[in-house]
């Protein structure tokens, strides 16, 4: 199985709006690709993921922290925690890794 970061944008938005789209599953595993534009809506999940920035910088708050990221950071979120990308440039894009139970690992 192979996808690239750029197969996952071809499917944004999708039909809804989105600005995700899923390009791999696996058992608890879900990989997507990631490109808010504007604003980051987001609100906790329920699994643990990691983020991995592919183009674009900004910053990004987890709970009471924020942090600036960039282009290559790998950023990770654990289920249950609030998050968001902030600040950010219109080229970001990144892979959204979900793994594991719901309400994450111990």
């Amino acid at each position: 199985m192979k996808a690239s970061i750029q197969d996952g944008l071809k499917k944004i938005p999708g039909p809804k709006g989105e600005r995700f789209s899923v390009v791999f599953e696996h058992g608890s595993l879900s990989v997507e690709v990631y490109a808010p534009r504007g604003n980051d809506p987001q609100k906790p999940h329920t699994r643990d993921e990691v983020y991995v920035i592919t183009s674009g910088s900004g910053t990004f708050l987890c709970g009471d922290k924020r942090e600036p990221f960039s282009h290559g950071d790998l950023l990770f979120v654990a289920a249950g925690v609030e998050h968001r990308f902030e600040h950010f440039t219109d080229d970001l894009s990144m892979w959204v890794i979900f793994y594991g139970p719901e309400g994450g690992e111990k």
